[in-house]
């Protein structure tokens, strides 16, 4: 507990080192010098995230499966994905539905100013995006090649192709030991690799911060105060929601759970990034007292499809454009669009901006310029701090929530 406690120290150390950093930077240096020093900073993020996203695949899939088999049978399978299916579905509607709601009583758009936009942010946003089809989706989400989908950390597939490994070890019983049995031990020793990479986040941490604050400068909080401003209530209203439910269902044991995972929302706010922290959240939810079976189903799949920050902003940030362009959409309109959302957003965890790809994809699809997004990148950095902090929140709240219907939670 204390080499954990100095690691979080060290963290918020970094934090604040990396705004000092960024702010001298930013305040004395040239036009030239601040994008190259922002450039070399943001090696020490890519190095840690590199680190991380390195152990992300085969933790996914050596977790998932044990943790299939562990359950026993097919029948707890279906019965705790059930559960889990229904948390994450409910989730994700109350979470669109809160920024479909604000972003329609705030109206943020007519506040956000039209001549700042970032365009060349903007296009290469709109060069990674495909217009949402139904044939799109369907390979987004089943993988032609499991060695694709770990090579390139798409975890949705991952967790598809885990899920029938599992399932089919389940099946066949004693000739599945020798191989459950290797990959529990492989899982040890990536849960043992998570310590050792852990160690490189304050440095992870510190070149996020202040690269991003060289370049922009600490002007953009004052520039778009209003949008981030609606916004955290919108994060706010999520939070309290979710830890009302966490609480009705864990008792007198959420602040324990909030202190256990402080370090992981930590991490993920200041890297913008739940996948840098989905090894670190295993372990910490294991030694709050998930059961290592329960974990090993239930988070992978919550990386996946329980992504409550993400959803909220993507109505939130989808309809602030089409104010901003003084485009209206009818109330049913903005409810097929959050089901457009509902779909598109799954598998998107760990990868910055990347609920910026599916706004920007959604835009189009519905009639408002793609290129509105240029609208919100100079403060997207700092929204993505909180929504990556709320879904690694939201997914150790359905972790604990499902091992405490399943029996599963040691107090």
């Amino acid at each position: 507990m204390v080499k954990q406690n100095r690691l979080t120290l060290y963290i918020l150390v970094a934090m604040v080192l990396g705004v000092i950093v960024g702010y001298i930077v930013n305040k004395n240096a040239s036009a030239e010098f601040l994008q190259s020093f922002s450039n070399n900073i943001k090696l020490l993020t890519t190095i840690f995230l590199r680190m991380v996203q390195m152990i992300i695949a085969p933790l996914v899939f050596s977790t998932l499966v044990v943790g299939i088999a562990k359950l026993g049978d097919l029948k707890t399978v279906g019965r705790v994905g059930g559960k889990a299916l229904l948390w994450f579905i409910t989730a994700s509607l109350v979470s669109l539905l809160i920024g479909l709601v604000l972003v329609n009583f705030f109206k943020p758009g007519a506040a956000i100013d039209l001549s700042n936009a970032d365009s060349s942010g903007a296009q290469d946003l709109i060069g990674k995006t495909k217009v949402f089809s139904l044939i799109n989706f369907v390979e987004h989400v089943f993988p032609k090649s499991v060695i694709e989908a770990m090579a390139t950390n798409e975890i949705l597939q991952l967790v598809v192709f885990s899920i029938f490994f599992g399932i089919a070890a389940t099946s066949i019983g004693d000739y599945a030991k020798p191989v459950i049995k290797a990959l529990d031990g492989v899982a040890h020793i990536i849960l043992k690799m998570v310590n050792y990479v852990m160690a490189f986040a304050p440095l992870g941490v510190f070149g996020a911060i202040s690269a991003v604050i060289a370049v922009k400068g600490l002007e953009v909080f004052k520039f778009y105060g209003l949008y981030l401003f609606y916004f955290l209530i919108g994060i706010i209203v999520l939070w309290l929601v979710l830890l009302l439910v966490g609480f009705l269902i864990l008792r007198n044991r959420l602040p324990h759970l909030i202190r256990r995972i402080a370090q992981p929302l930590l991490i993920a706010f200041s890297t913008t990034s739940s996948e840098a922290v989905f090894p670190k959240l295993t372990e910490e939810l294991e030694r709050f007292g998930c059961r290592d079976k329960i974990v090993a189903f239930i988070l992978p799949l919550g990386y996946s499809f329980n992504l409550d920050g993400s959803m909220m902003y993507m109505t939130f940030a989808s309809l602030a454009i089409a104010q901003a362009y003084g485009i209206h959409l009818d109330i049913g309109t903005q409810l097929t669009m959050l089901v457009v959302l509902m779909l598109t957003s799954k598998g998107i965890a760990g990868v910055p901006r990347a609920s910026l790809v599916v706004v920007t994809a959604t835009c189009a699809m519905f009639g408002i310029p793609p290129e509105g997004i240029a609208l919100i990148l100079p403060i997207d950095h700092f929204c993505d701090m909180f929504r990556s902090m709320t879904n690694v929140l939201g997914n150790a709240l359905a972790t604990t929530a499902v091992s405490k219907w399943e029996g599963e939670l040691e107090s």
